[in-house]
């Protein structure tokens, strides 16, 4: 006999055993006793990180899907450790991200922004970022944003906070939910597909010995996502010959009426960057070479503090000095030897001991360092948060798809497992929210025309609104790793006058926040008038990329064979 529920009777219908499985779709949450120990969701999501947290709340959110889709999240570690998070009053996690307003909006809208700890998160006002050969700076600010919304309503360009507060705040937005089962110290054992006449459903084992059947399998579980193995979806991408270097840093307080401002300097070996978490804290991101990072990392923490002040403002040739100091190994140096071969350097550069550019004689006393001064410069980092140094490469990669098909069908990949990119953006995060939040809006089409959420069919527009918008940030942040990533003169000069030209031009800077506010990625109804300073960074490269070619058509006459090289560099 075969029973066809409407939605409403299809959770009561969990509660009950049949005699024989149902041969319609609408029934699937009927099993065999010979299957009883087999559980059926109707989505089950691998990985408990924040877009696979954010993609659980974001399902039990929308009430279409609740009154009518069974959720399930799979992950490895202790949620609970993430749930009972603390930390010291004044210490932070090293793990950081940037969240758009856009993002913002999202998670506001799921309920879960409420649940962020506000004391931990930081509005960053302003932003600076510089070429660390030739100082060629652009900024971005949101008294910008404010008058180019006309509304007055952006107060801030981003938010800086803490992952763990992130993914914290989304536990407890669960909590709302006892319908979404949590299943967390267990991992993935193996996934297998049914037979095409059971339905195809992909068949999790788990190693507490639990079965779970899904009629959607979504995969954030990162990079080596068994979730994207299992769907035989292929990744393309390269590693980067570089490593991160993050760390919690402490600072002077800011003069009062200073805005948040978030630094970023473009070195040669790779970009350095001062992201503020409080008045007195900040996020270091420096993406350098392996055996530079690995130096960095071993080095003593006084020695780290030296070296993080000096890479904000020293000269490339002297940073090449101080790169061979910390490399000897024959004897390892102390925090009183780095200090004074920085403050020999300064001095070869006639930089005075006042200026902002100077990083030795502040120290030890009540000044703020780069606060002011004839050049904006980050504070001086005071100390190195004990226990926050640590590092890990970096790499490119984009999956060739994000929903399976043939013998993979029924998945979809989110966050890391679709896509990694280089921090020098720090996007990562937001790509990830956006996958979220239009796989969620994919999946409630689909409930309310009572479609089968697992199909093809239904989940075609999630690749359709994501994959290019993707593909676009990805590439744009490679070519920026790669366009700074250089010493060649020309290409130094072409890229430093493409990024003075666009700061100096303020309409054409209000064109590329115009355009980065208008994402057709992002939802206008949740974002509203909000923009994403990301965003206009990668507008920015193309920018910069344009500037290039304009520089090109002026220097023609410098030869041919130069301007070839520039063109060969980019497209490296």
């Amino acid at each position: 006999m075969t029973l066809i529920l409407g939605p409403c009777c299809r959770q009561q219908a969990r509660r009950f055993i049949t005699a024989s499985r149902p041969t319609v779709w609408t029934a699937r949450s009927f099993v065999t006793e010979a299957s009883s120990s087999v559980e059926e969701f109707d989505v089950v999501i691998v990985g408990g990180g924040p877009a696979g947290l954010a993609l659980a709340t974001a399902l039990a959110s929308s009430k279409p899907i609740l009154d009518t889709t069974s959720i399930a999240l799979i992950e490895a570690g202790d949620l609970s450790r993430v749930r009972d998070w603390s930390q010291p009053g004044g210490t932070f996690s090293n793990r950081v991200s940037s969240i758009t307003n856009v993002s913002q909006a999202f998670l506001d809208g799921i309920g879960a922004w409420a649940h962020v700890d506000a004391s931990r998160v930081a509005k960053l006002e302003d932003m600076q970022v510089w070429d660390g050969l030739s100082d060629a700076r652009i900024e971005f600010s949101a008294s910008e944003l404010r008058s180019l919304s006309g509304s007055g309503r952006v107060p801030q360009i981003a938010h800086m906070t803490e992952n763990l507060n992130l993914q914290r705040g989304l536990l407890r937005r669960l909590n709302d939910f006892p319908s979404v089962r949590l299943l967390d110290n267990v991992k993935v054992d193996g996934i297998k597909a049914e037979e095409a006449d059971q339905g195809g459903w992909p068949t999790l084992k788990l190693s507490d010995g639990k079965t779970l059947r899904a009629r959607l399998l979504v995969g954030a579980d990162g990079f080596n996502s068994p979730v994207k193995k299992y769907a035989g979806i292929r990744t393309y991408g390269w590693a980067y010959d570089t490593h991160a270097v993050v760390a919690t840093m402490f600072h002077s307080p800011p003069f009062p009426g200073t805005p948040m401002t978030a630094y970023q300097r473009f070195l040669p070996t790779g970009p350095i960057a001062f992201l503020p978490l409080s008045d007195t804290a900040a996020s270091l991101v420096w993406s350098t070479k392996p055996h530079l990072a690995a130096a960095l990392k071993a080095t003593h923490p006084d020695v780290l503090r030296k070296m993080i002040n000096a890479a904000f403002r020293l000269p490339d040739t002297s940073m090449k000095v101080l790169y061979d100091v910390i490399l000897d190994t024959k004897s390892q140096v102390t925090p009183e030897e780095m200090g004074e071969t920085i403050r020999w350097r300064e001095d070869s550069h006639g930089i005075a001991p006042l200026s902002s550019l100077s990083s030795v004689e502040a120290e030890g006393s009540s000044a703020v360092g780069g606060y002011g001064g004839e050049v904006d410069m980050p504070p001086l980092v005071t100390g190195i948060q004990p226990g926050s140094v640590a590092g890990f490469p970096l790499r490119l990669s984009h999956a060739e798809v994000y929903i399976g098909e043939g013998a993979g069908a029924r998945t979809a990949l989110v966050g890391d497992a679709a896509h990694t990119v280089h921090p020098l953006a720090g996007q990562g995060l937001n790509m990830g929210l956006a996958d979220v939040q239009a796989l969620t809006k994919c999946i409630e089409n689909a409930v309310q025309h009572g479609a089968d959420i697992g199909s093809r069919t239904a989940l075609l527009p999630y690749p359709r609104a994501r994959y290019f918008e993707n593909h676009k940030l990805l590439s744009a942040t490679d070519k920026l790793h790669k366009l700074y990533g250089t010493t060649f003169p020309p290409v130094v000069w072409a890229r430093s006058a493409g990024l003075e030209v666009i700061n100096e031009l303020e309409s054409v800077k209000s064109v590329l926040m115009m355009n980065a506010g208008s994402s057709p990625s992002s939802n206008a109804g949740q974002a509203g008038e909000a923009s994403s300073l990301w965003d206009v960074a990668a507008a920015g490269v193309e920018g910069v990329s344009r500037a290039v070619h304009s520089v090109e058509a002026v220097a023609r006459g410098v030869g041919n064979l130069g301007m070839a090289l520039i063109q060969n560099a980019l497209r490296k």
